[in-house]
């Protein structure tokens, strides 16, 4: 009994893992080996971080974008902004 109701569980994940619309990740946080350094990438709180200078000035960075490329289906929709707000805007308009 145990072993049938293991095997339907598992049946059960692979089905999901065939559905990614099925998981929303609220939080995540990655260790990344940049070419120069590693850093630590976090998404919580409807905001990321990232320990490489660039993140510092940017609040954005090539980590960061790569894992809203990497997570884009699994990502809530607001994770997936790369650039603050005024910095968007003004590469819409062309003010930069």
């Amino acid at each position: 009994m145990m072993r049938s109701s293991l095997i339907g569980k598992i049946e059960k994940a692979r089905r999901y893992a065939q559905e990614p619309g099925r998981v929303t990740l609220s939080s995540l946080t990655a260790n990344f080996h940049g070419e120069n350094a590693d850093h630590r990438v976090s998404y919580a709180d409807g905001q990321w971080s990232c320990t490489c200078a660039f993140f510092g000035q940017w609040e954005t960075c090539s980590h960061v974008m790569a894992l809203q490329e990497m997570y884009r289906a699994e990502l809530p929709t607001e994770a997936l902004e790369s650039f603050p707000e005024d910095i968007e805007t003004g590469l819409k308009t062309g003010d930069h």
